[in-house]
């Protein structure tokens, strides 16, 4: 014949129910998540005017190397 079930131990009611560690980690690893978040919506409003910046330094270098050709090529062949 089966033997009943031992009973579940009694808690003790003066020990905390969390870990303080534990309740400090989880708030530090919200805080790096919120932060993780902030800095990628700066990064990428940032990536959009850094491209506008380059696209037109290249523009202005693509402009200056064109007119010292274009002078060039008209004291080469006296155009």
């Amino acid at each position: 014949m089966a033997a009943p079930a031992k009973g579940m131990p009694a808690l003790d009611t003066d020990a905390p129910s969390l870990d303080p560690a534990a309740i400090e980690r989880a708030y530090l690893r919200e805080r790096a998540r919120r932060h993780v978040r902030t800095a990628r919506r700066h990064d990428a409003k940032s990536s959009d005017a850094r491209f506008w910046v380059v696209l037109a330094v290249l523009l202005l270098l693509t402009v200056v190397i064109a007119l010292f050709s274009w002078r060039e090529i008209q004291t080469m062949f006296g155009i």
